[in-house]
């Protein structure tokens, strides 16, 4: 999914108003009834409910979906909070309410004054909506710091009354929603993916407007949000004529003495994920135990036993991936930089590798165009600087990629990808249980199965990290988030293909 940021939003809803053609005002009454929808589907009828409204657009929405709730017997009350004239749209919606329902609107222009709300009520947040250019103050900031200290469920209309829909570090902590719920409409926020905000927009989803299709293709985007259709349409389909050679021989160097658990992971990983051989590059040390773990896997042991100290030719094999496990000494460093120096396969580079990259920084310049990277947050800092936020982390990771021609895989809770032509791509799959160890060596073998199966770069980051996420929500249907391991993301990888093949059926 192309989404786009605030500013481009406001301008496809012009264009919407324009071409459909729709009156805004149709426009706010069509995004009201696909709210009250998605809060029907979750608050039931008998649930007390208190709206709180601002003066622009966000407050129209609200005061036409708490005339919505209030015809449908939702015992509701209503604020409109403002300090001045209310947009069009918003006093249109102010005299509708009024005119249905008396009695159920206080305006407040002054100082918040607190509603009494019964015990368990909703509170639905329509001050404002992602546009704002400077922190809430006064009655604004009042009403936010009330919702928050309501101990009431928030549900945030659009984005929480607050937060910018993009850069958010000049915004204080007390004066931002912190919503358990937060309906977005027609696209997610690029706040969304960023790991400062999560305090404030809770479980979010995007809910459909109509904002006009030929808006959506017209606007230029760098912004793509990774859903299940993106990704089936770019899986490969195996022909009933093929071999083991088909689909490529991947090559991982990983692993020191007494590590071999990443090149157990990661081998495991690039199998399940349809490389046709997988051989590991390791010290004489880890032979038996990767062997013995899979052995599917040909093992290359180098010339040392504790750690890796040379890599002979790669030109057997078709894609590479590097480093987990591998350790920082000063002899796997000179092996490093040998080994950039001939490199002439699409690799992957993580972890170790990464961080002795990030202590020889004139490596950067030396890796192939379009090789992958996979820096958790403290790799990337060491790699490339420190940063205030979250989105300052993410520029750089898009500057980087752009500078030197990198796929950047920045792992985490929606885990982003940067690429060299300025795209960023954000993951819809994962959960906080992968949070463990070994987690990160089995992307590093999906990745180097793709690669090895001939999917490009950027299309192996896309369906790697979608595949990874999947696999490990549906590990999480048999397991918990406290208990769930690295290998039982790699028993999923079959079902995660498979869900995705029987969608690309329906394409």
């Amino acid at each position: 999914m192309k989404f786009f940021t605030t500013s481009q939003i406001r301008q496809m809803d012009q264009y919407t108003i324009a071409n459909e053609p729709i009156a805004s005002i149709d426009l706010m009454e069509r995004a009201a009834d696909a709210l009250y929808g998605s809060f029907t589907e979750i608050f039931p009828v008998h649930k007390p409910v208190c709206i709180v409204a601002g003066q622009g657009n966000n407050g129209g929405d609200a005061l036409a979906v708490a005339r919505m709730l209030l015809h449908s017997g939702y015992p509701a009350n209503v604020l409109l909070v403002h300090t001045g004239s209310l947009s069009p749209d918003c006093e249109i919606n102010r005299l509708r309410l009024l005119s249905a329902f008396p009695f159920s609107l206080t305006e407040l222009t002054e100082k918040f004054k607190a509603p009494q709300t019964t015990e368990g009520a909703i509170i639905i947040d329509g001050l404002f909506g992602s546009g704002l250019s400077r922190p809430l103050s006064g009655i604004y900031a009042e009403a936010v710091q009330w919702m928050n200290q309501s101990g009431s469920t928030v549900v945030s209309i659009d984005i929480p009354s607050g937060l910018s829909g993009e850069e958010n570090i000049l915004t204080e902590d007390s004066l931002i929603v912190k919503a358990n719920f937060t309906f977005s409409l027609q696209f997610p926020k690029l706040a969304f993916f960023m790991a400062d905000n999560a305090p404030y927009f809770g479980n979010w989803k995007v809910i459909e407007i109509g904002i006009h299709p030929e808006a959506i293709a017209l606007t230029p985007s760098n912004l793509y949000y990774l859903e299940e259709n993106d990704i089936a349409g770019l899986l490969k389909i195996r022909p009933d004529f093929s071999n083991k050679g088909t689909y490529g021989h991947a090559l991982i160097i990983s692993g020191t003495k007494g590590m071999a658990g990443a090149s157990i992971l990661s081998s495991k990983a690039a199998l399940r994920s349809g490389a046709g051989l997988v051989t590991v590059h390791g010290p004489g040390a880890n032979r038996i135990i990767i062997q013995t773990a899979n052995p599917e896997v040909i093992f290359q042991s180098d010339t040392s036993d504790e750690l890796i100290r040379d890599v002979d030719s790669i030109e057997a094999y078709t894609a590479v991936a590097i480093g987990p496990g591998i350790g920082t000494n000063s002899e796997t460093a000179h092996m490093l930089d040998k080994f950039i120096a001939k490199l002439n396969k699409p690799c992957v580079f993580d972890a170790d590798a990464l961080n002795i990259i990030s202590r020889h920084k004139e490596l950067l310049k030396q890796l192939p165009g379009n090789s992958i990277l996979t820096p958790h947050p403290k790799e990337f800092e060491r790699l490339f600087g420190k940063s205030d936020s979250s989105y300052e982390r993410l520029l750089k990771a898009q500057q980087a990629s752009i500078e030197y021609g990198l796929i950047i895989i920045l792992k985490g809770a929606h885990t982003s990808i940067s690429t060299p032509d300025g795209n960023l791509f954000f993951n819809s799959t994962g959960n906080s249980g992968m949070a463990t160890a070994g987690s990160g060596d089995v992307l590093t073998g999906i990745l180097v199965a793709l690669l090895a199966q001939g999917y490009t770069s950027v299309n192996t980051a896309k369906i790697g990290v979608y595949l990874h996420g999947l696999a490990g929500d549906l590990a999480l249907s048999k397991e918990s988030k406290e208990s769930l391991i690295a290998g039982d993301i790699i028993e999923s990888l079959g079902q995660s293909f498979r869900t995705i093949k029987d969608q690309s059926k329906d394409l």
